[in-house]
Parts: C-alpha cells; structure tokens; sequence
C-alpha cells in the first residue's frame, strides 16, 4: 500500500500518453501510436539495463511542459489511489525537463501543483524525490536541482536522490553535491548497489543516505549488511525491474529471504510501473509466490515502508494504522497463501 520507489517517466499510462504528446507539441505519427506500449514496455527478453532504459525515450520527449508535467503527476496518484495505495513518493530528475524552455524550477512547481491536486481530489498522500543525475560536466545542474529541493522541501518535495549510470559514475564523485544537501537538512536517498557492487552503497551511506534504492548487491558484503541493519538504512527493493535488467542472474540469487532474515529494513515497490508492466500488489503477490512468505513476512515489508517513509511522525502513526488495519484486505483478491504465521511481532 506505500510505494517508496516510483519513477514519473517510467510509470505513463500509455493511454496518457496523446494527451501528453499534444500538451509537449510531440507529434507521435500512425507508427508510434499503433505501437505505443512495445514502445513503454521492456520485453520480457530485456537483455540489460541498457535495453531497458530505452522505454523512457518516448516519456521524456512529452514530459518537457507545465502542462504535461502536471497532469502526469496527477495522473499517476489517480491511478495509484485507484490501486489502493495509501502513500507514494514519485521521483524524476527535474534537468531531464528542459528541453522546450521549462527551468528546473519550473518543472518542479509544475509537478507539485499536480501533486497537491490529486492530494485533494483522491486523499491519497504522496511526495516528490528530486533526481540529481550521474554523468560528466552536470555539476551545475544538480547543485540547481539541490537548490530547487531546498525551495520546495515540505511543500510537495521530501528528498533529493543520484540516478544514473553508477557503473560508469562512482558515488563519491558527487559527495560535494550531498554534502551540501546535509549541509541544508534535505534528506538523501540514493540509487546504488544496483549497477555496481557493495562499495556502491557503502559510499552513498557516506554520502549520509538514509535509504538506498535497490541496494541488491549489499548481500556480497556481510559486515555492510550489518551496518544498514544497525543503521537502520530502508532498501527500496524492486523486484521486477531487478529482473529485467539482470542485476541478479535468477529470481533464487534474489537477495529479500537474506535481507529479511538479517533483520535489514527492507521495502517493496515498483520502479517503473509501465516499463516493468507491473503495480505493487503484483510485485507483492511475485515476492510470496517466489519465496513462499508468510503473511508475517509480507506485512512486515509494508510495514518496514511505513517506517522509511518521509512524512511527519503524525502522518506517519496513520499510514502504520491503516496498514494494520487494512493490509490483509488489500491483498485478499489475490488469494495469497500465507502459511500458518499471520503475527505481527518483531516488525521494524
């Protein structure tokens, strides 16, 4: 019911997607919009993450107005809210908006005025997680988009994040832009262990991220595992997209059962609803299916989202009651097994 882990541009609904060309000045043409969703949609014999990240072209080029980047948020909480979900926090990289003339400031007032409509108009709660982006000579731009993070912090912004290519693009080469998000109380969250190895998520620890997205390659390092344990760090773990772009070998080589039994606070949630073709109850149902989880299990990850989510400590008791109230609820059309243990002692 809480997806941690959401990215705008890779969770268009493809039936959005004329409306979002007409407001960017896209035109489509006959060929794409008879393929538009092989177009958004990884094919279930993606090879690499490179394969899969070209299903964000077509969602970058009608993501570049007011318009479109507002409607788009409102869409997707529409949709969320339709699911069930009772919090999200969706994420972009405001530079990647810039195209037709938006400023990153922008781009991110757009996206907050969308935000906060669909906040009114569907009671669901949600923030935004500001991308800066790995590469070479972007320093500018994301210490813009700290900056805009900082303007917007508490009023539709929850956190600044690093995406991008981790491989080619160490995370200590960015420690300047993060120290000074530290430096102006603006929680970080970063993307590693995903593309590169354990000393990934090791530096974006030191880099003072408070959660880690994917963080899958922790599991090759028993002494981190015990420090995002001790630390109390949430890994945003996504289970299809993992798949998809092979960063394990096989759904056994998952690392949740060992993240689970090490005590580490592990989330679930989507990555990229319409590229993975996946929605959280689906990723739910895939995790209990593939590891046989018990019920305790399942809700301790919701409950564990609960917990890493960036709201108010107020907000926060509510989200843990409805999730104790109404977690078995929401999954009960699947018809999960849930094994004999359904308690709910020893929940982070």
């Amino acid at each position: 019911m809480i997806d941690l882990h959401l990215h705008l541009d890779g969770s268009i609904d493809p039936e959005d997607m004329a409306q979002l060309a007409k407001m960017s000045g896209v035109e489509l043409g006959p060929e794409r919009e008879e393929k538009i969703k092989e177009l958004l949609v990884v094919e279930p014999g993606c090879r690499n993450l490179g394969e899969y990240l070209e299903k964000f072209d077509l969602p970058l080029q009608v993501l570049q107005t007011e318009g479109s980047m507002e409607f788009a948020v409102y869409r997707l909480l529409e949709k969320l809210h339709g699911q069930g979900l009772c919090h999200a926090e969706i994420r972009f990289a405001p530079q990647l908006h810039l195209e037709k003339g938006l400023t990153q400031e922008t781009a991110v007032e757009a996206a907050v005025s969308g935000l906060a409509q669909g906040i009114r108009e569907f009671g669901i709660s949600a923030g935004l997680i500001l991308c800066c982006m790995r590469g070479a000579g972007n320093d500018a731009e994301n210490m813009e988009t700290v900056a805009v993070a900082e303007k917007f912090l508490g009023k539709g912004v929850c956190a600044l994040d690093l995406a991008g290519n981790e491989a080619a693009y160490p995370t200590q080469a960015f420690a300047p832009v993060f120290d000074r998000a530290k430096a102006r109380r603006i929680p970080a969250v970063l993307h590693a262990g995903e593309a590169a190895g354990a000393e990934s998520v090791r530096e974006a620890l030191e880099l003072g991220a408070v959660r880690i997205g994917h963080g899958i390659h922790a599991m090759e390092d028993a002494e981190l595992m015990a420090m995002l344990k001790d630390r109390k760090v949430f890994l945003e773990m996504c289970y299809s997209s993992n798949l998809q772009t092979r960063t394990v070998e096989s759904p056994q080589r998952y690392p949740l059962p060992m993240f689970l039994e090490k005590g580490i606070c592990a989330t679930v949630n989507t990555d990229n609803m319409t590229v993975s073709d996946t929605d959280l109850k689906k990723e739910y149902l895939l995790l209990q299916r593939e590891f046989l989880l018990s019920g305790s299990d399942l809700k301790r990850l919701a409950l564990n989202a609960v917990a890493g989510a960036f709201v108010e400590e107020e907000e926060r008791t509510a989200l843990r009651q409805r999730i104790e109230r109404d977690f078995f609820q929401w999954l009960e059309p699947l018809e999960i097994y849930f094994g004999t243990c359904c308690h709910t002692e020893g929940l982070v």
